[in-house]
């Protein structure tokens, strides 16, 4: 591993994602690909989320699609996208999930999301998860149909738990992911997200997208028994301590959002060990 890659491997580990435990169980190459395009994530995420003026992160979100047309011509110039030429020439990693990624970025970095449709958010999930996805079950040795479902299903899954159980963090930044229709149906406002958040039929609201999530999560396993089940280890450890991550945010209930709710570093060893190997 270059030394950038040993870099990125260690903020990896550093955060104590899922993503660490998951990617552990991958050779040292395929490994070695999904920290590249974890770097690619982050990059693009920064720019989004980090303080700045709108014209400033679609100027630098616009350089980043033309280095991935760069990357495609064989010519890339940024390091990250250096990492990346060898995982596309051999997994047949595909320009349209990474531009995708971008894409679910530019959404963020152009407005506040408040209370955005059903559709809008469905959109905003492929993007910004489920391409990521379709990169992943490239690089995890399965690039079949089904394995696409399951990166369509899983993504959207993984990313509606991030939504609830990042509720307090997003609001303070003026985000609120909950979709519209959910709102208007237990009557919450969603123009103010502090007010949201306080709101008593919150729960209501937080149930209705947890049940979403769910099916997506038994769309993922519906689709996995159709997959290499070697290949989608990585997958399937994901979906399995996201999904603990949703069962606990749900005990924990939704008046006290700012409590943060986290798997502590032995649970995720004992699901990887569990959904990696059996």
């Amino acid at each position: 591993m270059t030394a950038d890659g040993a870099e990125i491997a260690e903020r990896v580990a550093r955060a104590g994602t899922s993503f660490y435990w998951a990617m552990r169980l991958l050779p040292a190459a395929r490994r070695k690909a999904m920290f590249a395009v974890y770097a690619f994530c982050r990059e693009v995420d920064d720019i989004a989320d980090e303080p700045g003026e709108l014209v400033e992160k679609r100027a630098r979100l616009a350089a980043w699609r033309k280095e991935i047309d760069a990357l495609y011509a064989g010519r890339p110039t940024h390091p990250i996208a250096a990492a990346l030429l060898g995982p596309v020439r051999e997994y047949g990693l595909r320009r349209e999930d990474f531009l995708a990624v971008i894409d679910g970025m530019e959404m963020d970095a152009a407005e506040e999301i408040r209370a955005p449709s059903l559709e809008m958010l469905d959109l905003y999930c492929d993007r910004v998860a489920s391409a990521v996805g379709r990169l992943s079950v490239r690089i995890f040795g399965d690039a079949s149909a089904a394995a696409d479902r399951v990166a369509g299903a899983l993504g959207r899954a993984l990313q509606l738990t991030n939504i609830l159980r990042d509720l307090a963090e997003d609001g303070a930044r003026g985000r609120l992911y909950l979709p519209r229709e959910l709102l208007e149906r237990h009557g919450v406002p969603g123009e103010d997200p502090a007010a949201a958040l306080r709101h008593p039929r919150l729960g209501a609201v937080c149930e209705d997208l947890a049940a979403l999530a769910r099916r997506h999560y038994a769309e993922a396993d519906a689709a996995m028994k159709e997959c290499d089940r070697k290949a989608m280890r990585p997958a399937a450890v994901m979906g399995a301590v996201y999904r603990a991550t949703l069962e606990r945010l749900t005990r924990r209930g939704w008046s006290r959002v700012e409590e943060r709710v986290s798997l502590s570093a032995p649970m995720k060893l004992y699901l990887a060990v569990r959904h990696g190997i059996l």
